[in-house]
């Protein structure tokens, strides 16, 4: 029998603006200490969020979203906050802000395989 891994993990959302708290769901991001698995995916649905948002920058959404890559990757392209430990990262990156990219509350549950739960993830809660 497999071993079951406690994890986290967050929605990434798209909130053109910010004070009418409507989103449209573009990625998620994955935490698992116990495998050491600090991964996020999405998909932009460019057609999708110019409809809900028409003046969307999404070359700036894209080089955001590609920045929680960098930062759950670690190393030195994930600058400074890139440097932090695992928790750290996933935390920093799923604190709460008001900006066009944001996270949904925290949500935790057990798997076995971290890349099988986040791809499960992602087609359950973006595609």
């Amino acid at each position: 029998m497999q071993d079951k891994h406690l994890f986290e993990y967050a929605v990434i959302r798209v909130v053109p603006r910010v004070e009418r708290e409507e989103f449209v769901n573009v990625g998620v991001i994955l935490y698992c200490r116990g495998l050491g698995f600090l991964h996020t995916i999405f998909d932009l649905n460019e057609d999708r969020l110019k409809a809900f948002c028409k003046d969307l920058d999404m070359e700036e959404l894209k080089e955001r979203l590609q920045a929680f890559e960098r930062i759950c990757k670690g190393r030195s392209e994930g600058g400074p906050i890139g440097q932090l430990s695992i928790a750290e990262r996933f935390r920093w990156l799923t604190a709460a802000r008001s900006t066009v990219v944001q996270t949904s509350a925290v949500h935790p549950g057990l798997c076995t395989n971290a890349e099988e739960m986040l791809q499960h993830l992602h087609n359950q809660l973006v595609l």
